[in-house]
């Protein structure tokens, strides 16, 4: 393995490890209701980002990449759909580790690459081959049996799994480097933010500056712990093949299981067992498949 490569699977390590453990930081804030975290994320987010272009010597990139963006009513829409999807899925995530959930955290994290696949056929006409078919069915069965098992369709799973998938797939359409884009994105919801802190600051139910410094510092750092893991990624995708980068990204729902299992004591029973099991057996075939199809892919190329 190249220096490259090792660099890449370093970066791509730590940004699936800080986005597998994001939920013990939120946890230190469940006091706090989602809404008001969603708050602070988008808007620490977004001043952590505007430092970083400037810092890293970035802004007149980035300001260019915002000029264009400006200039084109399409991508206009897409990122304010960018914006309105990623911040859908962070409220999403938030609630759910503060209720408790993280266990179905996971799953949602576990079902994402599968629900990429139908966006892929559906939106994009990707054609799939018999692994792909089988995998698919595969966590197809494991959702049933959570869904009759409980009651209830695991809607926070794949309300998870589908506001990502989305993101990713538009992303996808959009060609942007990932810090300006992220900028740009949390600039479309950073005024909406502000104006509910501001509402919640006048009204005197405010979390921020209310006597508290370690919440403050919490609250000012939530930009910092969502704008890191994507940067790492951004770095690691550049320098490592995407199989490898599709191994590295069952690190987070797995350190999300572990945590909610064993230290926040969700309950994990036979039921879980047997579905999990399903979708673990899918996303091992659906990942042998990607190594094989990239594989011979490169030999193609190569011959």
């Amino acid at each position: 393995m190249t220096k490259k490569e090792q660099g890449g699977v370093f970066y791509g390590t730590a940004a699936y490890f800080m986005w597998g453990i994001l939920p013990v930081y939120w946890k230190l804030l469940d006091t706090i209701s989602a809404q008001e975290l969603l708050a602070h994320r988008v808007f620490w987010s977004f001043w952590f980002m505007l430092l970083l272009m400037v810092f890293s010597r970035k802004w007149n990139f980035f300001m260019k990449n915002a000029r264009e963006v400006i200039r084109r009513p399409k991508t206009i829409l897409a990122f304010f759909a960018l914006s309105l999807l990623i911040s859908a899925n962070w409220f999403i995530f938030i609630w759910a580790v503060n209720v408790g959930k993280v266990v179905e955290t996971s799953l949602g994290y576990y079902i994402n690459p599968l629900i990429s696949i139908v966006l892929g056929v559906v939106v994009l006409k990707e054609r799939l081959g018999k692994i792909h078919v089988i995998s698919f069915f595969l966590a197809l069965v494991g959702v049933l049996i959570l869904t009759f098992a409980y009651g209830q369709f695991p809607w926070i799973s794949f309300a998870l799994a589908l506001s990502f998938g989305i993101y990713g797939l538009i992303k996808k359409m959009v060609v942007m480097d990932s810090a300006s884009g992220l900028t740009i994105e949390t600039m479309f919801v950073m005024p909406v933010a502000l104006i509910y802190l501001a509402v919640l600051a006048v009204k005197g139910g405010g979390s921020f500056l209310s006597g508290s410094w370690s919440v403050d510092l919490l609250l000012v750092g939530s930009g910092a712990v969502t704008a890191l893991p994507l940067l790492f990624f951004a770095k690691g995708v550049q320098r490592i093949p995407l199989y490898l980068m599709g191994f590295l990204q069952y690190i987070a729902p797995s350190l999300m299981l572990i945590l909610g299992v064993f230290l926040y004591k969700e309950p994990f029973g036979t039921v879980r067992l047997v579905a999990f099991t399903f979708i673990w057996g899918a996303l091992v075939l659906f990942s042998l498949s990607s190594v094989k199809w990239t594989h011979v892919r490169q030999r193609d190329k190569t011959a």
